[in-house]
């Protein structure tokens, strides 16, 4: 496993567990089994952890991961293992948050995890409309010199409200973006920020919700109802590019040069993210230990020129994603927003 630092103090794998997964919404979920394949995951050398306040029973899933692995395999070992969770207010909320609201909830996620301070707090803010996301970001900076909180970063966030929060003092070490081949909206103004800041993306949706994978090649169109949460809201991306012919003709390019590498089609996307500029890490969405290898292999995948080319080939045919990042999604009257879910963090005083 590669490596990178997005905080002095903070090394993170280049391949993070994502928890997303766990959450319910793509099916029922073994607790016991769960514990189990987080351990092999952080033995094998994948030793971050994705999470939100917003995922259903994750926090108190690693929480228990985390005094599990410090019992089995000592302090050193549990030392390297960085947990990433987020801070999302509901949109109800967000005009009459008051700081103590911001440290309740901080306060739920470190009882949850079981920590005096949280590694990387991501804050994701649902509406632009209600100006006041520098506001409370500046509120988890205060947290974090208070000792509640190790690092601060964002989810989702326009190069344009990144800047702002770091002119106006907020220390961002990394933004989680939704970031693949087909959709490169971070490549146009955020990356340049994470570049004149030294913040690092983080980076989600790479496989597009599993629709880059083998399972997806020569099938026909997905459509409602749906099986999990992820696929509509990674089939509207792919309408977006250039719709599901295209994208078949896409995953049969990336099947043939995952064949040539041994690998398998969602590596071979996840691995060719991880290229972009400013990335320092991609997250998997894996719900169990069925593809650890694979996980594992995604940094050191050798993607020839002549790979890339054929690839870019076929990219060149599609369409921009049209808007800055997350900007389709918060439009809560589009397709793309219609299907979020804004009301999953009250936070009783």
């Amino acid at each position: 496993m590669q490596y990178a630092d997005l905080a002095p103090g903070h090394r993170i794998s280049r391949v993070i567990k994502g928890g997303w997964q766990l959450a319910g919404g793509h099916g029922a979920i073994d607790r016991a089994e769960g514990l189990e394949d987080m351990v092999a995951f952080a033995d094998a050398g994948i030793v971050t952890f994705d999470c939100a306040d917003i995922y259903t029973g994750v926090e108190e899933m690693i929480g228990a991961f985390r005094a599990q692995y410090l019992k089995l395999r000592g302090a050193e070992a549990f030392a390297r293992v960085k947990v990433h969770t987020k801070y999302v207010p509901d949109l109800g909320d967000l005009s009459t948050l008051t700081r103590a609201d911001v440290a309740r909830a901080i306060d739920r996620s470190r009882q949850r995890l079981g920590v005096e301070r949280l590694d990387l707090v991501q804050f994701h803010w649902w509406d632009h409309a209600v100006d006041r996301s520098t506001e409370v970001a500046l509120w988890l900076a205060e947290l974090r010199r208070e000792g509640r909180i190790a690092n601060v970063g964002g989810t989702n966030f326009d190069a344009a409200r990144t800047r702002e929060m770091v002119r106006a003092g907020v220390p961002l070490a990394s933004m989680q973006v939704q970031y693949s081949l087909i959709d490169d909206r971070p490549s146009r103004a955020l990356a340049q920020v994470a570049a004149e800041t030294g913040m690092s993306l983080l980076c989600y949706g790479t496989v597009a919700g599993g629709l880059f994978s083998e399972r997806w090649l020569g099938a026909p169109e997905p459509e409602a109802p749906f099986e999990n949460r992820s696929l509509p809201k990674y089939k509207l991306i792919v309408d977006e590019w250039g719709g599901w012919a295209l994208f078949q003709e896409l995953l049969a390019v990336l099947d043939q040069v995952a064949r040539r590498l041994g690998s398998d089609v969602a590596s071979v996307a996840s691995r060719l993210v991880l290229d972009r500029p400013g990335v320092a890490a991609v997250i998997v969405g894996a719900r169990s230990r069925a593809h650890l290898e694979r996980n594992l292999a995604i940094p050191d995948l050798d993607v020839g020129e002549a790979e890339r080319t054929e690839i870019a080939a076929v990219l060149a045919h599609g369409r921009s994603v049209p808007g800055e990042v997350y900007e389709l999604e918060r439009d809560r009257t589009g397709r793309h927003g219609r299907i979020m879910k804004y009301e999953l963090n009250r936070v009783e005083g």
